[in-house]
């Protein structure tokens, strides 16, 4: 079973933070899926994804395409990911459920901390997760960069 990490961006909206998290993963070696709940905005990111960083390149897709089982990383709002991703992110309150543990080595939930529900969505996921025995990292970007502020140990 994998981790939950859960960053509270608090500095960056998650359009800056999703790509720096993206290419950690990458370098792991990981395939990536990035589970969102709005077409549109996987749509919005998918451009924004294209341009940024000017300094690098993180080749994905849309999922819907011919070759999503090929793409490294793969936007989608399903709960299933044809890229056999190691790693999930979950971005704008995507589910997380337990069971998503058992298909990836690491479940990367962000949320925006300056948005109240955003919070409750994500204490929420945090106990849930926690609860049912994963293993869990809260990490927060208040100093200006990533600090990791709390652990629970999984069953």
């Amino acid at each position: 079973m994998g981790s939950a990490f859960f960053y509270h961006l608090t500095r960056e909206p998650v359009e800056r933070a999703l790509p720096k998290l993206i290419a950690s993963a990458r370098k792991t070696g990981w395939r990536v899926v990035v589970r969102g709940v709005d077409p549109d905005r996987l749509d919005w990111l998918d451009e924004r994804l294209w341009l940024e960083p000017e300094d690098g390149f993180l080749p994905h897709g849309v999922a819907g395409g011919e070759f999503d089982t090929d793409q490294p990383v793969l936007l989608t709002t399903a709960t299933e990911a044809a890229n056999a991703a190691e790693c999930l992110m979950s971005i704008d309150g995507a589910p997380v459920e337990p069971g998503d543990l058992q298909g990836h080595e690491r479940v990367c939930i962000l949320f925006d901390g300056n948005d109240t529900e955003a919070l409750e969505r994500a204490r929420h996921q945090w106990t849930a997760l926690t609860g049912a025995g994963v293993e869990a990292q809260y990490w927060s970007q208040e100093s200006g960069r990533w600090e990791k502020k709390a652990t629970a140990a999984g069953a």
